[in-house]
């Protein structure tokens, strides 16, 4: 928590952004409802409020699926939020919306940008104009059930794909019809598992998910490899089932998969799990190579935020983006700090939870998205066909990379 002290001291730190008069002015933060984000926004309001208490700062919130809809007809409406969170696969949307601005760089200096976080924040810049800040950066890591390696005889966690195959066999479980009652892994292409596949498995297999140029690339012996992996956790090794439980992190909170891959937005959440869990970074091929997948929801402000509004917008975003906010959000929701000196202190790195998903970041990648819902749902078309309809795996491939470049064509105007 933070202290007097550290909230006045925070106060004359951005007292640069004074409003100027006394008269009081309301702003409106936006974002989707995830029970831990929203409580610690609730505590960095009270903060900031108490520090500057000419400004009051009312949080709004919507269910995910709804999100990017509800912004987009409060603009039309000619109403809207003045700082807004987007996830930074929304950047464009956003931006061809006119939903948001860009930051004005005598605030929020760019050196100063891109020297106090990390490098994925340049995936908010557009030409010469940055349009968000992260207060907490994301990467992936395999959770695992404790208590069922236990009873599996498993000592160690897998450090590699092939240890992750064989610890997934030794805790599936199954009923008389050999139906899964508990899996070895969950299998969550609308989770995270798009990204596993994407830019860890991909890779591990030698490839590339797209060229230099943004192009899709993984139609290719590597992608076909590495959807060959993935859709074999359920047709040939039967250790994983999509769509059991409707959700994988369902699955693994009620205590009815060993292994789900997951982000640290999890950890809040799964820190009341009826059981004990742990966490290891993703594990490596054959050859040790590792990859992960990096990625942050961005503040913004929004486009109608002008005068006192925008000058309250630019502080508020100042300290929701600064070391003491990153402290709270990290108690609060266990996502890690988008600013390199909070983020990697000794302290966290020796941290078991924390420390693989730090780790991770040193060889994450970051997809740059053009339509992150229409390309997420062209990964999980592609599995479905193989899981569903039969589909080879090369044909459901070609036809996954067709759809989505025909995504970035249209957004890119090719």
């Amino acid at each position: 928590m933070l202290t007097k002290a550290k909230i006045a001291a925070l106060a004359a730190g951005i007292s640069f952004l004074a409003l100027g008069s006394a008269q009081a002015v309301e702003i409106e933060y936006w974002q989707y409802v995830f029970d831990s984000r929203v409580q610690a926004m609730d505590k960095l309001i009270a903060n900031f409020e108490a520090a500057n208490p000419g400004i009051t700062v009312k949080q709004t919130t919507f269910p995910y699926a709804d999100y990017q809809t509800r912004v987009v007809a409060a603009k039309v409406a000619g109403q809207g939020p003045d700082v807004v969170q987007l996830f930074y696969g929304w950047l464009d949307n956003f931006v061809a919306g006119g939903l948001i601005q860009p930051l004005d760089p005598a605030v929020f200096p760019h050196d100063k940008i891109e020297s106090d976080f990390f490098p994925i924040v340049t995936a908010m810049k557009r030409g010469e104009d940055y349009y968000g800040l992260p207060t907490a950066v994301r990467s992936l890591a395999l959770f695992y059930n404790k208590a069922i390696f236990n009873e599996a005889g498993i000592a160690n966690p897998p450090s590699n794909l092939e240890e992750l195959l064989a610890d997934a066999k030794a805790t599936t479980k199954r009923d008389g019809a050999g139906n899964i009652t508990s899996a070895g892994i969950t299998m969550d292409m609308a989770g995270q598992d798009h990204h596993w596949w994407r830019e860890v498995l991909i890779r591990q297999n030698g490839g590339e998910p797209y060229d230099a140029e943004g192009n899709v690339a993984y139609n290719s012996e590597a992608g076909a490899a590495a959807l060959k992996f993935y859709t074999d956790l359920q047709t040939e090794h039967k250790v994983g089932l999509s769509g059991f439980m409707d959700e994988g992190q369902a699955a693994f909170r009620a205590g009815l998969a060993a292994m789900t891959i997951d982000g640290t937005f999890r950890l809040g959440a799964f820190s009341s799990n009826p059981f004990e869990w742990g966490v290891v970074e993703l594990p490596a091929n054959a050859d040790g190579l590792r990859s992960n997948y990096s990625s942050y929801f961005a503040n913004a402000i929004g486009a109608g935020a002008t005068g006192e509004k925008l000058e309250a917008a630019q502080k508020f975003l100042t300290y929701i983006t600064s070391p003491e906010a990153m402290e709270v959000w990290l108690e609060t929701v266990g996502e890690l700090p988008a600013r390199r000196d909070v983020a990697l202190t000794e302290k966290n790195l020796a941290d078991p939870i924390l420390g693989p998903f730090l780790k991770g970041l040193e060889y994450a990648h970051t997809t740059k998205f053009y339509d992150e819902a229409g390309q997420r749902q062209v990964a999980i078309d592609m599995v479905n066909r193989v899981l569903i309809d039969g589909q080879s795996i090369e044909d459901s491939l070609k036809q996954a990379a067709e759809a989505e470049q025909a995504i970035i064509d249209q957004a890119t105007g090719k």
